[in-house]
């Protein structure tokens, strides 16, 4: 690993991976749970999942003023992890019980609740960690996260392969499994925080990080009670600006664990050598394109850094639509014209997914790094419940987006006029959006790169 950062951001690696692998294992059989097991048709099971994945990801602003306000980084960590992995334990009793409709279907529900709780203490915490370990102005901050940033996606990378191994088997009794071992990831994850928190977790001088912060209110630390300045409010206000332009990105890249994941079941040759790979698998594809492929890009920044050609933060983030729109078109292309019926090679998924890691690339560690720039020392936390604010608004919308994946026997839906009448038009829907996204935060770039004086 990269020599020159302190000790804790390996453990915040190692909590957020087993944290991640938790919630991507989830993820990855949650729709093919509902759609199996549970016997929910693809709309319901879309927005459900919309539903949760949306709230999993507006907690974390609550989470954030708990910790800014009460409990500190830590005890929110701990209290997060522990509550997402009770959660898990109860997904794996309702996929036990899946053939009794009631105990299942209740168990579900408290299920994906008490996951979405644990999501709210444990996200923008970890996340707004990382960046105290560092001054504001120390420029190892954008190294740190996408070292932070490869943790979640070795996570990422894992949690199909296991889960989706062990619970996506064709035989519905078999998903219990992928749920189980989503809640020993997660009991992992927090134990690691728990044991070597006192003695990495720290500044450089030694002194605890993330602990409540009574003082910062109380009079003792009396520079946290200063007003924030113009500029604070401006580079305040890029924040909540990028976070609007992300819920576009994510409710197209989100579609990876509901529309995406149908289409890798039913429209996918899956067949290798006689061998038919889990659909689930697909979605580890994107993860180890990142681990792959992050030491690249950030190689490619820091030699456009060198020559004083690095992109600003805003024009980053718009290359990250520009290859998400390119994936889409990909797999609109494959799809061109191929009956419902017939499937088409996976290689075209494959394609949308490498597409898309370059997308992520170019936004995702960006923009976290940007938060952290950029927040007022004191709403550290809250500003990184700001930013996962958008991905609770694209994960909405990217369930709602989902339900309108064209089903044969059924009518064609209808989205603001325009009819998804077969896959090529459905995927259509998100290459515009990408797009028309990605160029108007690209114009955008001077005065939003102006507002946030030389952080973004």
């Amino acid at each position: 690993m990269t020599q020159g950062h302190p000790k804790g951001l390996y453990v915040l690696f190692y909590t957020e991976m087993w944290e991640r692998f938790s919630y991507y294992g989830m993820r990855a059989i949650l729709v093919l749970y509902m759609t199996r097991a549970l016997m929910f048709d693809v709309s319901r099971a879309s927005n459900i999942y919309g539903n949760f994945t949306g709230l999993a990801y507006l907690m974390p602003l609550a989470g954030g003023y708990i910790a800014d306000r009460w409990w500190g980084n830590r005890r929110c960590i701990l209290v997060g992890g522990a509550t997402m992995a009770l959660g898990q334990f109860v997904m794996f009793l309702s996929a036990s019980f899946y053939q009794n409709p009631e105990m299942s279907h209740m168990l579900l529900w408290s299920g994906l609740g008490i996951i979405i709780a644990g999501t709210g203490l444990f996200k923008a915490n970890i996340s707004s960690m990382v960046g105290s370990l560092y001054a504001p102005d120390d420029d190892r901050k954008d190294s740190a996260f996408t070292i932070f940033y490869m943790g979640i996606n070795i996570g990422a990378f894992l949690a199909p392969l296991v889960a989706g191994g062990l619970g996506d088997t064709g035989n519905s009794a078999d998903f219990k499994w992928g749920f189980l071992s989503a809640a020993i990831g997660m009991t992992l994850g927090t134990f690691i925080f728990w044991y070597y928190k006192n003695k990495y977790i720290v500044d450089s001088d030694g002194k605890a990080l993330g602990m409540p912060p009574s003082e910062h209110f109380s009079g003792k630390n009396p520079e946290h009670k200063e007003p924030l300045k113009k500029e604070d409010w401006e580079r305040v206000a890029v924040i909540f600006i990028l976070s609007f332009f992300v819920i576009f990105f994510w409710a197209a890249f989100e579609q990876a664990g509901a529309s995406l994941t149908v289409f890798a079941d039913r429209q996918t040759d899956r067949d290798i050598m006689g061998w038919t790979m889990p659909a689930s698998w697909f979605q580890s594809v994107n993860a180890v394109a990142i681990v792959l492929f992050a030491p690249i890009f950030a190689w490619l920044w820091s030699q456009l850094s060198k020559r004083g050609l690095d992109p600003s933060t805003p024009v980053k983030m718009s290359f990250g639509f520009f290859f998400l729109a390119i994936g889409y078109l990909v797999i609109a292309f494959g799809v061109n014209g191929v009956e419902p019926t017939t499937k088409v090679s996976m290689m075209w998924l494959v394609g949308l997914y490498l597409m898309h890691t370059f997308g992520e690339l170019c936004l995702s560690p960006i923009g976290l790094s940007a938060v952290s720039k950029l927040s007022p020392p004191r709403f550290a936390s809250l500003m990184m419940g700001v930013w996962y604010l958008s991905s609770a608004g694209a994960n909405k919308m990217a369930g709602v987006l989902s339900s309108f994946y064209p089903e044969e026997g059924k009518d064609s839906p209808v989205l603001l006029g325009y009819e998804v009448t077969d896959l090529h038009s459905f995927f259509l829907i998100f290459v515009a959006m990408a797009f028309v996204a990605g160029l108007v935060l690209f114009l955008l770039a001077k005065p939003i790169s102006k507002w946030s004086h030389g952080r973004a």
